[in-house]
């Protein structure tokens, strides 16, 4: 009898440990996928780096003020905004504004970033393109914090 009170015991705070760790990661924003869509290419800093001395063109994805409050040198802004839907790999790219003239060369090659892991407006525009027959597009998923972080060019 004791062993069975033990063991509902453990069972009760196994359960209740996991209803608390879940509960403190409620409110943590999701995290974009570690793998890129469909189509597109991974990048690190060094990556972008290189595509950037090639020519590529570097994408800002993030709202109008937060580019205009510093980005990677050289880079144009595209603003994925507003950003209405679910921040989800199978998000609903109609109920979101985004505007592709700025970049209208689906054979250039793009580097698309935002503000890193929890900042979906990357992932989103990078999908968007690549459904739109953008060729040669790379995700850097570490975005301008990252770049910042290593003390990169910015401007």
């Amino acid at each position: 009898m004791t062993k069975i009170v033990s063991l509902r015991l453990v069972k009760t705070a196994a359960i209740a440990l996991a209803l608390l760790i879940g509960a403190a990661h409620a409110g943590d924003p999701p995290q974009t996928p570690t793998t890129p869509p469909e189509g597109v290419h991974m990048v690190d800093a060094d990556g972008v780096q290189k595509f950037q001395a090639a020519g590529a063109i570097l994408v800002d994805a993030r709202k109008a003020a937060e580019y205009a409050d510093g980005s990677l040198k050289g880079a144009i802004s595209v603003p994925y905004d507003p950003e209405v839907s679910a921040k989800a790999v199978d998000f609903d790219a109609a109920k979101d504004k985004y505007d592709l003239s700025a970049i209208p060369d689906k054979d250039k090659t793009y580097v698309v970033f935002c503000n890193a892991s929890t900042c979906w407006k990357s992932f989103k525009l990078v999908t968007v393109m690549a459904r739109a027959g953008y060729k040669n597009l790379h995700w850097y998923r570490n975005g301008f914090p990252d770049w910042k972080a290593r003390n990169l060019p910015i401007e």
